[in-house]
């Protein structure tokens, strides 16, 4: 099964801003762990060092879109949270749901919506990202962050994966 597919998270309860055919943009990526972890644990290995550029790459997004009447956002902490509840902030994203098997986190301003729903079921973890936009810059915002979105999300599996794989050989 591709692990872009929307099939490999089907058994998850993925959630997304509005019907498919309703969004802006949509992708969903999978990872097989070598160990169940919740999605807030797999959020705290994959944000714990930052992926090269990332800095960089907030910093730019922050610079340009300040220009345009969007909030700085900063990028992510690096800090780990052991636990977080409906309502509260894991960096710049609402935390709307969050249990065992599902993490699903919001950003919304005038510009789009975007939910980045994470979800652990079977081994699986599933990343699933969606956006609404609401106007002309939500919709030119949105050109050079859909690739760079996938990447990012692959790359942060991958790394999920090696380090849960290094754990569990012992090499904590």
């Amino acid at each position: 099964m591709p692990p872009n597919s929307l099939a490999r998270a089907a058994t998850a309860r993925i959630q997304v801003l509005a019907p498919v055919d309703k969004l802006d943009f949509l992708d969903t990526q999978s990872a097989v762990l070598p160990v169940q972890v919740t999605p807030l644990e797999a959020w705290n290995i994959m944000h714990a060092t930052p992926l090269p550029g990332l800095k960089l790459a907030f910093r730019l997004r922050d610079a340009v879109s300040a220009l345009f009447g969007v909030k700085r956002i900063g990028g992510f902490s690096g800090r780990a949270r052991l636990n977080v509840e409906a309502g509260e902030k894991l960096d710049f994203f609402l935390v709307e749901a969050v249990s065992d098997d599902v993490l699903t986190l919001t950003v919304r301003d005038r510009h789009l919506d975007v939910m980045t729903c994470v979800t652990s079921n079977s081994g699986v973890l599933s990343i699933t990202s969606s956006v609404k936009t609401h106007n002309l810059f939500g919709r030119i915002y949105m050109l050079p962050v859909r690739p760079a979105h996938k990447l990012i999300v692959a790359l942060s599996l991958k790394r999920l994966q090696k380090e849960l794989q290094r754990r569990r050989a012992g090499g904590r």
